[in-house]
């Protein structure tokens, strides 16, 4: 068994661009960071918005272990069934009951049990059920279990994701944001012991405005009409984080930010 697990966690995948830079460029990453385990958020895969089975599959082949969502993950209905049946696609575990998916997993990795959750933040989103407490009933139920916990917390408000992150410290290996797909410079371990960036960023077009067409963008903002968003079609970046935690406690040693520009 392995004393210290690195964590390697892509920022929201958006379009063809994303998806083709984590095919072309995951495993070279994966190497040089030295990753065991990859977790990806793709809920933007598919056009921008939704992933279609397609491609999670892709993602799947990439390398990617865990793939995370968040409020666009029911826009391909051809994914719902598999939001049941597949246990390495998660959606918010904070959704009400009943809802296809669930929001949590447990992946084995070297020897080690790595828990993964996903939980969504109710600033600007949906009203759903409280990312606190949510969170406080999941890692006391996954830490039966495995001291590793990560969290993909997918929010808008940056009060609300620290909040979180410091509201959760020392009981998880590392809580990131994802949603708004603009990468912030806050990441370091928390005092109890977690890892904690307020969002990872965007994997996809790297000239964009948040991976979208930015002709559009722009006659949005102008117009203040509701003109469809098409994924820009430009060289891809890859945004993300990796992470190092120690196995017998779970606590995070080390977060690195990652942004590279892709090999395409």
């Amino acid at each position: 068994m392995i004393d210290s697990l690195k964590a390697l966690i892509i920022g929201d995948v958006v379009g063809h661009a994303g998806c083709r830079a984590l095919f072309v460029n995951l495993n070279d990453l994966k190497k040089r960071r030295q990753a065991d385990i990859v977790i990806a958020n793709g809920e933007n895969a598919s056009d921008g918005k939704g992933i279609s089975v397609k491609d999670l599959e892709g993602l799947f082949k990439s390398g990617v272990d865990v793939v995370t969502s968040g409020n666009h993950i029911w826009q391909k209905k051809e994914i719902l069934p598999l939001l049941d049946s597949e246990e390495r696609l998660l959606r918010p575990d904070n959704y009400p009951a009943g809802v296809p998916g669930k929001g949590r997993s447990i992946t084995a990795c070297k020897g080690v049990q790595v828990a993964v959750c996903n939980l969504m933040g109710r600033v600007h989103l949906p009203d759903l059920r409280c990312p606190f407490r949510t969170a406080r009933e999941l890692v006391a139920h996954l830490k039966k279990e495995t001291p590793i916990v990560i969290i993909d917390f997918h929010a808008e408000s940056s009060q609300e994701k620290e909040a979180l992150g410091l509201y959760l410290d020392g009981s998880v290996s590392a809580l990131v944001g994802t949603h708004t797909h603009i990468q912030t410079a806050d990441e370091r371990i928390l005092p109890q012991g977690t890892a904690y960036i307020t969002d990872i960023g965007m994997t996809g077009p790297a000239v964009s405005v948040i991976g979208m067409d930015i002709d559009t963008a722009i006659r949005r903002q102008q117009t203040q009409m509701p003109l469809k968003m098409n994924v820009a079609d430009t060289s891809a970046q890859i945004c993300g984080v990796s992470v190092e935690i120690d196995v017998k406690s779970g606590k995070a040693t080390k977060i690195e930010r990652i942004c590279e520009v892709s090999a395409l």
